[in-house]
């Protein structure tokens, strides 16, 4: 069974949000990555790009598949994860320590669009 974690914020698509005060730290669920298998690329915005709720704001390739990542959150991008430029298997290891992108947020409002633990848990079901 895949890890969620209590406290996030879980998209349809697959996608969490942690919220840090006027922050949100976007990566792909424990799910998503399971689903994917190995993860060779990620491709992610630059910073001071916009993001919009429920569109594309990059990719992650594995070795079977590649997937469009849908922003849950509107903002700016303040930061990118580095990391996984040079080790995008970072996310296999833990998908959830290992935010993609860092958004400034632009409506909390939208929070309220996305599921729970328990939700999110019922919708991989």
């Amino acid at each position: 069974m895949a890890k969620v974690i209590e406290g996030l914020y879980y998209s349809e698509s697959h996608e969490y949000v942690r919220v840090e005060g006027e922050f949100g730290f976007v990566g792909i669920t424990d799910y998503a990555q399971h689903a994917l298998g190995n993860v060779v690329y990620v491709d992610v915005p630059e910073v001071d790009d916009e993001v919009t709720a429920g569109e594309e704001f990059g990719a992650v390739e594995s070795v079977k598949a590649a997937s469009d990542l849908i922003s849950p959150v509107s903002g700016t991008v303040v930061e990118v994860n580095e990391a996984l430029e040079d080790e995008p298997e970072l996310l296999n290891k833990d998908a959830f320590e290992n935010w993609i992108i860092k958004v400034q947020l632009s409506d909390k409002s939208e929070l309220d669009n996305l599921m729970d633990a328990a939700a999110y848990e019922a919708c991989c079901k």
